[in-house]
């Protein structure tokens, strides 16, 4: 929002993800000098961070994945892209894009970049089935439906804290499911386990999350990961064995919507996401020269 004119700022290009696909797609845009946003919850990519060594990306024998990734980082901060440390829930095609993240913060943009990374969590038994029935990935979004209600809530990465918090707020019973290490720190009424979830049972709706031994009768689920499931994010956006379709200009069956990264499915390597983020710019450059003004 611009503060002097009350005008929401529309990005030229809005890039979810910020991995070395998200960075080189909006490195690229920025040197055509296109606005560029990233939007990415936790902004270094936990499989790059982890790397000790990397061997085979030119120019860079043996650098750590964290270095490599603080030069790509530091790079795109010079050219003046922007960022925002946001989980993105949806994405709206329109005249623009419109992109709502899980704090309920929108954004617009002329052209959409997909760079999630590969999502390697596997769905619980009953997850897809029971999505919109019950089950959900945003609980400050749709928690309310559920008050005075219980609810469980799978939690792969601390920031669920918040969210079961809130549930905490308004709900009956709260169960929390930390599938992480580490301290739990949540409101004392809700009631933390650490067993991990089997499945989510239900017909109709949700009824309850089948654990190794017994069942817990529950309302409502939410899970909430590191990266929304890719077929939450837009409708209609084509996958194929758990990757985003795309064509050699990494263009999306979604007008304007392009894709790159280990998103797009294997080899998962460094170069080519690079080589992928470019293209996808650029793509997303003849979109924006062909489309008109809004």
């Amino acid at each position: 929002m611009n503060e002097q004119t009350g005008v929401q700022q529309t990005w030229d290009m809005v890039i979810v993800g910020a991995g070395p696909a998200g960075l080189a797609a909006a490195l690229n845009g920025r040197i055509r000098e296109k606005s560029a946003l990233i939007l990415a919850a936790g902004l270094t990519p936990p499989r790059l961070q982890k790397a000790p060594h990397v061997k085979n990306y030119p120019g860079f024998n043996g650098i750590t994945g964290e270095d490599l990734y603080e030069r790509f980082y530091r790079h795109a901060q010079e050219m003046g892209v922007e960022f925002r440390d946001e989980r993105v829930e949806n994405i709206y095609p329109g005249v623009n894009f419109t992109v709502v993240t899980r704090g309920n913060q929108i954004y617009l943009g002329r052209t959409v970049i997909l760079a999630t990374g590969i999502q390697q969590a596997r769905q619980l038994e009953g997850e897809q089935e029971l999505v919109g029935r019950g089950l959900g990935y945003c609980a400050t979004c749709d928690g309310p439906l559920y008050r005075d209600k219980d609810v469980a809530v799978v939690g792969e990465t601390p920031e669920a804290e918040e969210e079961v918090n809130f549930l905490a707020s308004i709900g009956r019973n709260i169960y929390y499911f930390p599938l992480y290490k580490g301290m739990v720190k949540v409101d004392r009424k809700v009631d933390v386990r650490r067993e991990r979830p089997q499945a989510i049972l239900g017909d109709d709706r949700v009824r309850a999350v089948a654990l190794p031994d017994r069942e817990i009768p529950v309302d409502g689920v939410f899970i909430i990961r590191t990266v929304a499931p890719v077929e939450r994010l837009i409708t209609g956006l084509h996958q194929e064995q758990g990757a985003i379709t795309v064509d050699r200009t990494m263009a999306t069956n979604i007008p304007c919507v392009f894709a790159a990264g280990d998103c797009t499915g294997k080899p998962y390597q460094i170069g080519k996401a690079v080589g992928e983020g470019l293209t996808a710019a650029q793509s997303a450059i003849h979109c924006l020269d062909n489309k008109p003004d809004a």
